[in-house]
């Protein structure tokens, strides 16, 4: 099998081509990375075929996909923050780039194709747990980009029959995630900021919750996905029901370092959603035996990644 990764030299994408490598049925992976929030060192001794570029150029969309037998599609611009900076440049890596894939994978036959969304898309939705048939309502022009994506595929999926998978992906965080940028999520931001011995920084009362998911069960569900080359006429979650509140995040990170942590509130900022946890019953359906790194393990396994980046200096 042939796999190409768009966005494999980002945080979700580099651990999904690190799982893939441990695949026997892949023998090919191929990355398409324009490196605008990825990194290279990312995809170090990795045995993966690096093509650097956008996947708004066809051309480098045409030479990645020929004989692919399945393409995950993750390059994105992420984050709430800077689609609200520039709500332009998210829609046009998102939505557009979303749209330059699908056709691509199109014109190549591609036989199925993975795709990531947000769990943003569910927005102003207050119903609790996130089921996919609740109505979206997003927030940010994010979280409009991402309903974009999935909105596509399933055109195309109807349209095609060019067999689809959306995800929708919760709080995602473990090794590989940077945090030294305006635009960090919660769990690397914390992390650093408890090893810097800064305060973490909390927007609001630190009572809104989220589903945390460990990176190492998002990789394992696409690779599975891949293999047994599983679609859905709808959108998917990919979380696993858990709730937690930001000031029971700091709490777990405290119990993980063996130290207590200072905490500064700032004000809310535009776009963030107060609660979010996914319903796992259609995960669950399509993946019955996978199950969730615990967010302790999960937190362990982060703290250790990035203690590691500081003793390096990095």
């Amino acid at each position: 099998m042939k796999i190409v990764v768009t966005g494999g030299a980002g945080f979700i994408g580099s651990n999904v081509v690190r799982a893939l490598t441990a695949a026997p049925e892949i023998q090919e992976i191929v990355v398409v990375d324009d490196f605008s929030t990825g990194r290279l060192e990312n995809l170090v001794e990795l045995p993966a075929r690096l093509l650097p570029g956008t996947i708004l150029d066809p051309a480098t969309l045409d030479e990645a996909f020929v004989g692919a037998s399945s393409v995950i599609h993750l390059a994105a611009i992420p984050s709430v923050q800077r689609s609200v900076d520039d709500p332009l440049r998210s829609h046009q890596a998102n939505a557009t780039g979303t749209l330059t894939v699908l056709e691509a994978a199109r014109r190549h036959r591609v036989p199925h194709v993975v795709l990531a969304s947000s769990s943003s898309v569910y927005g102003g939705n207050l119903a609790l747990p996130k089921e996919e048939t609740l109505r979206p309502m997003p927030l940010s022009p994010y979280a409009v980009s991402k309903l974009a994506t999935e909105a596509y595929a399933l055109a195309y999926s109807s349209c095609f029959r060019l067999p689809v998978l959306p995800f929708r992906f919760f709080n995602v965080f473990g090794p590989g995630q940077a945090a030294n940028h305006a635009y960090a999520a919660v769990v690397p931001a914390f992390v650093s900021a408890a090893l810097d011995g800064r305060p973490l920084r909390i927007f609001g009362d630190g009572r809104q919750t989220r589903d945390f998911t460990f990176v190492g069960s998002v990789a394992s569900v696409i690779v599975d996905a891949v293999l047994r080359r599983v679609s859905a006429p709808d959108a998917v979650n990919l979380a696993f029901g858990s709730r937690v509140s930001l000031l029971d995040l700091a709490g777990e990170l405290e119990a993980v370092l063996g130290r207590s942590l200072d905490v500064v509130h700032e004000q809310p900022r535009p776009g963030d959603v107060r609660d979010s946890q996914a319903d796992r019953t259609r995960l669950s359906s399509l993946f019955p035996s996978v199950r969730p790194h615990p967010l302790r393990v999960g937190l362990e396994a982060t703290v250790d990644w990035m203690s590691g980046r500081v003793l390096a200096g990095r």
